[in-house]
């Protein structure tokens, strides 16, 4: 059986409002808020841009890691993001550079 992987993960819009979530897709999951698939905060405030994620093997690991994050002050937030991503670049920007928009509805026939 393959290796399964969960990811706690930070989106960011532009103006840099934060999005905390955990995800067993990475991939999946960023180009959903991209495309705005699911109402919500996320799509409210643009929260596009995946700017920092930890993997892990063990679901609840990644879920703990996620109630942490949201625990945690803005500014510490920011001081995680930009040890890893200083330029806060969008670290999935390349993975959907050749994918689809997700459609929003099925056309009728």
């Amino acid at each position: 059986m393959p290796e399964r992987f969960y990811f706690a993960y930070i989106m960011a819009s532009k103006s840099r409002t934060l999005y905390v979530g955990v995800t067993s897709d990475i991939v999946k999951r960023s180009f959903q808020h991209k495309q705005k698939t699911h109402d919500g905060f996320s799509a409210r405030y643009n929260c596009n841009r995946l700017v920092w994620f930890q993997r892990f093997i063990d679901v609840s690991e990644a879920i703990q890691r996620e109630k942490e994050l949201k625990g945690w002050t803005r500014d510490k937030k920011v001081v995680l993001i930009q040890s890893k991503n200083p330029t806060w670049e969008d670290l999935s920007e390349s993975w959907h550079s050749h994918a689809s928009p997700i459609p929003a509805a099925t056309p009728s026939s």
